[in-house]
């Protein structure tokens, strides 16, 4: 069994900068505790500190926004080893510039190293506590697809259409096998909204052969760019879920709605669907809820959310996440 793979934060993400300087300054605030001699130094202390750290830690911050391209296409080890070079470059240059002895930058170097290490160990602890969403998504999403009234109901579809439109049955057989095998990929890596819709658009293709003309679909995607990268399964168990909670409970045809835009610089994806008079227990769609809500703050932190509204008969849950692409 591979071990974790382990990433750096992105220092390019509001949520990880402001933790960092949380963090930096929480520890200098505990320094500055230690090495005073009674309550009444903490001031003076603190203000002393401050003029010490504010510099080298905007310096530091600085590089790092600069840097992250280079330090996300390196490994982990080396990319950590970079981390820490800029961190006492930047106070060593700093307390040249004040003119410091060289028993003071001995010591501001080694601080930094340290709170280098302290933020990094945390990072890599708050990775490894929210990457098992990861997997939870891929293990939900196949126990879903998994259910016997999916799997059987897709297959008697199939066997219905077999003999009166084998082209058509041969090509549902191929999207099953294309949700499932996006279902079993490893699901670290961030895809395109392309490769994403077109996995809605398979799951849907599956729906409609069983629900038929019960199952409408409003695709509004025109002003997404397809270039967009999301966390994979992030809108289709959306969609799955607005059909099962929004379409089978009905008699007469409802409508899935999905829209996506470009907004400010943030991708907005929505998935809506009516809601029924007599509604089923909606604990797995809660569940679905809760690992999107944690994968996006595994990818994104602080720069994404999700939303989930009822009103005027529909359900809409809407995605709000940075709008990033591959370099080029």
């Amino acid at each position: 069994m591979q071990g974790r793979a382990r990433h750096l934060p992105d220092f390019r993400n509001l949520g990880i900068v402001l933790r960092l300087l949380l963090l930096v300054h929480a520890g200098a605030a505990a320094t500055v505790v230690v090495q005073s001699g009674s309550p009444r130094d903490l001031p003076q202390g603190a203000l002393l500190f401050a003029a010490r750290l504010e510099l080298p830690l905007f310096l530091c911050v600085s590089l790092l926004y600069l840097v992250q391209p280079s330090l996300s296409a390196v490994r982990y080890r080396r990319a950590a080893m970079v981390v820490l070079a800029l961190a006492v470059a930047a106070t060593l240059l700093s307390e040249f510039m004040a003119d410091s002895t060289l028993y003071g930058s001995a010591g501001a170097a080694l601080w930094a190293a340290v709170a280098v290490a302290v933020v990094l160990a945390y990072f890599d602890y708050r990775e490894k506590l929210l990457t098992p969403s990861l997997a939870e998504a891929r293990l939900q999403a196949l126990t879903v697809r998994m259910r016997p009234h999916f799997l059987f109901n897709s297959l008697n579809a199939v066997l219905g259409v077999i003999r009166s439109d084998p082209r058509r049955a041969e090509q549902a057989l191929e999207e099953m096998s294309d949700v499932f095998r996006a279902v079993m990929k490893e699901n670290r890596e961030l895809i395109t909204i392309d490769d994403e819709l077109a996995l809605c658009e398979r799951y849907l293709g599956l729906e409609r052969l069983r629900l038929g003309d019960r199952l409408q679909v409003d695709l509004d995607v025109d002003d997404l760019p397809g270039d967009a990268l999301i966390p994979p399964l992030m809108l289709q168990p959306l969609v799955e879920n607005a059909v099962y909670h929004g379409i089978e409970p009905l008699s007469e045809p409802g409508m899935v709605g999905v829209k996506g835009m470009l907004r400010g610089g943030d991708v907005v994806l929505e998935v809506s669907n009516p809601v029924a008079r007599a509604g089923r227990p909606h604990a797995g769609n809660q569940m679905a809820m809760e690992n999107i809500r944690e994968r996006l703050m595994l990818f994104y932190d602080l720069e994404a959310s999700l939303a989930v509204e009822s009103d005027g008969g529909q359900y809409r849950v809407r995605i709000r996440l940075p709008y990033r692409r591959k370099a080029a």
